[in-house]
């Protein structure tokens, strides 16, 4: 028979799960001899962290003594920082979200998916089924034509022909958030990754787009548009986005209007490179070429983000699959070869990207009652710009996935 306190655990368990609220693993860590990377303060300092119930508990210099009942992780001097964050991400799938994990990534928010799969991830993670990563889920996308994916859901079926008049995409928009998208996206041009199409045309009008912005913020949610060309990226900016992803051929003037509107840009740069070299998610002669002429041209537009002051935050844009070669770890190596400062290179995966996604006060740093989302890289990441793609420990939301040390015997 189960007791009164039991039954208590359990009803208390069953009311957390239905509220939302994250659960974590009852466990206490300590990791030791760390070389612990301080975004805030640009430096990096000996110490040793400790993590209870999923969250940082304490920063500790070298002289303090040992925390009782945790288990001590001796990182042999390894650089520890926050987890990094895709911001743009389409995985789908348990072994997608692994390999998400294992490269360093403990937060991801999607840019769609089929059929609702990315709220099951994040809904999983949160109860705590999955290790991570967390999951800001965006579940259908809104676009013009849903073909298949109108089986994602039967309410769906009305928008077989079409998704293009108010009713319509305000219909599609309630629906992902009654599904649980916690974010919406939807279109300004066409896609890059399809030979048939031109990524600089226009498809929603900024009447359109207004209406998808106006419906999602009737429920707090926010609103990524996926836009190349300048004239659908300024549309976006005007109809209230968020962020702009791609944004491949903008002009300065819709840069500086991102600036005064705070929206972020989301270059995706990483995912261009595998649309121009073998392997990887795109294979087709049409896209290699067009992706030889886009890459100069997001390279431009990255180069004035920065001069402008443009928030700018990683997303690899694949879905993790196991031939997917872009990682956000690389677009940051990118963005330093194109100039931006190490230090906020590493700020656009971690600190910029959780500020674009509402929880900068979750996650992104390393900081007292933070969520222990930490990665450790062998060497330093402020000086070697290819560290971030060697992560030898992995933890997520205090969930301790990967440990590779020691690389010797003991």
């Amino acid at each position: 028979m189960i007791s009164r306190m039991t039954s208590f655990l359990l009803l208390l368990l069953n009311l957390s799960v239905l509220s939302g609220q994250k659960i974590y693993p009852e466990k206490q860590y300590l990791l030791t001899d760390c070389q612990i990377v301080n975004l805030d303060r640009e430096k990096i300092d000996t110490g040793a962290i400790y993590i209870k119930n999923g969250r940082i508990e304490a920063i500790l210099n070298t002289a303090s003594a040992p925390v009782e009942d945790a288990e001590i992780i001796d990182m042999h001097g390894s650089y520890v920082l926050p987890g990094m964050i895709d911001v743009h991400t389409h995985l789908n799938n348990l072994a997608s979200a692994r390999r998400a994990l294992l490269s360093g990534v403990t937060t991801t928010r999607s840019a769609s998916v089929p059929a609702y799969q990315d709220v099951s991830i994040g809904k999983m993670v949160e109860e705590g089924h999955l290790e991570g990563p967390d999951m800001i889920p965006a579940g259908v996308y809104v676009t013009p034509f849903l073909s298949e994916t109108i089986l994602a859901d039967s309410r769906l079926g009305k928008l077989k022909d079409a998704v293009d008049s108010e009713e319509e995409l305000r219909h599609l928009v309630r629906i992902n958030i009654d599904r649980g998208a916690k974010v919406i996206k939807t279109r300004g041009t066409e896609r890059a990754g399809l030979p048939e199409t031109d990524p600089r045309k226009q498809t929603y009008t900024q009447e359109q787009l207004e209406w998808v912005v106006d419906e999602a913020r009737k429920f707090d949610i926010p609103v990524m548009i996926h836009a190349h060309g300048d004239e659908g990226a300024r549309a976006a900016v005007l109809a209230g986005a968020k962020s702009i992803e791609h944004g491949t051929f903008l002009s300065d003037e819709t840069l500086q209007l991102m600036k005064e509107r705070d929206v972020f840009l989301v270059p995706t740069y990483i995912t261009l490179l595998d649309l121009v070299e073998p392997g990887g998610d795109y294979d087709n002669p049409v896209i290699q070429m067009r992706g030889k002429y886009m890459v100069p041209k997001s390279e431009r537009t990255i180069k004035a983000a920065m001069r402008l002051g443009v928030k700018i935050a990683t997303g690899a844009d694949n879905r993790y699959t196991a031939k997917s070669t872009s990682r956000v770890s690389m677009e940051v190596e990118e963005f330093r070869r194109l100039g931006m400062d190490p230090w906020e290179a590493l700020r656009t995966t971690t600190t910029h990207a959780a500020e674009l996604l509402g929880i900068r006060d979750e996650t992104g740093q390393l900081l007292f009652g933070y969520e222990a989302d930490i990665i450790a890289v062998p060497d330093n990441p402020i000086e070697d710009a290819k560290a971030l793609q060697d992560v030898i420990m992995v933890m997520s939301n205090g969930n301790l996935v990967l440990n590779r040390l020691p690389f010797g015997k003991e």
